[in-house]
């Protein structure tokens, strides 16, 4: 019985973290970082503050876990497309539009995933996921160059240099200040100008052969 009341307080517990961890990002999604903070958190998580220090040890190992969930989605939802059937330039368009079109209707949360000043904690795990993200990257490149899609010499520099590209370039479009723009009707980026310009430079720098 003693081992079932245990298993079972575990299982609460775990529950209630991924409760907190959900608001969590939620707010990160409206507010960005800055906005995280523990006594707001506490509120919409309908949590005492007290509770949140169980689980977490301050806003640097909870920034850091939003980053690593969100992130996590966004990488296991970008290897769909680089894992579907078909040629290698088709499955990088692909991926590479969808990356876009996520960022652009998260806009909030994209910009504070790549861009946003954070703890250190949280840019400790933006160093770990640009390499996890390169990885993906350059298993797809090796594919093209097999197919003779690609042409690359060295592919974990080329990975690292495209997953650079695209994350600058979504910064401005998606920063504050050209949100605001957008939102005052001021002329800026469409979402299409910005997909055609990303995939565009990411398939002249592995030469591909079909570049739109």
């Amino acid at each position: 019985m003693a081992y079932r009341t245990t298993a079972s307080r575990i299982e609460r517990d775990q529950a209630l973290r991924e409760h907190i961890l959900d608001c969590a990002v939620q707010q990160v999604a409206e507010g960005g970082f800055s906005s995280l903070t523990m006594s707001t958190l506490a509120r919409n998580a309908g949590v005492a503050t007290g509770s949140l220090y169980r689980h977490f040890s301050g806003k640097g190992e909870l920034a850091a876990d939003v980053f690593v969930k969100a992130t996590r989605l966004e990488l296991d939802t970008l290897n769909q497309p680089f894992q579907a059937k078909g040629r290698a330039v088709d499955r990088l368009r692909n991926g590479l539009t969808q990356f876009a079109a996520r960022a652009w209707h998260s806009r909030q949360l994209a910009y504070a995933l790549i861009a946003e000043p954070a703890e250190e904690e949280v840019e400790t795990q933006r160093l770990y996921y640009r390499q996890a993200y390169a990885s993906l990257y350059g298993e797809l490149i090796a594919e093209g160059i097999a197919d003779g899609s690609f042409q690359v010499e060295n592919i974990p520099l080329t990975s690292a240099c495209v997953v650079g590209a695209v994350a600058e370039s979504l910064v401005g479009p998606l920063s504050p200040q050209a949100r605001a723009d957008r939102e005052s009707g001021l002329p800026s980026e469409t979402l299409e100008a910005v997909t055609l310009a990303i995939v565009r430079f990411c398939l002249r720098a592995i030469n591909a052969k079909e570049v739109p």
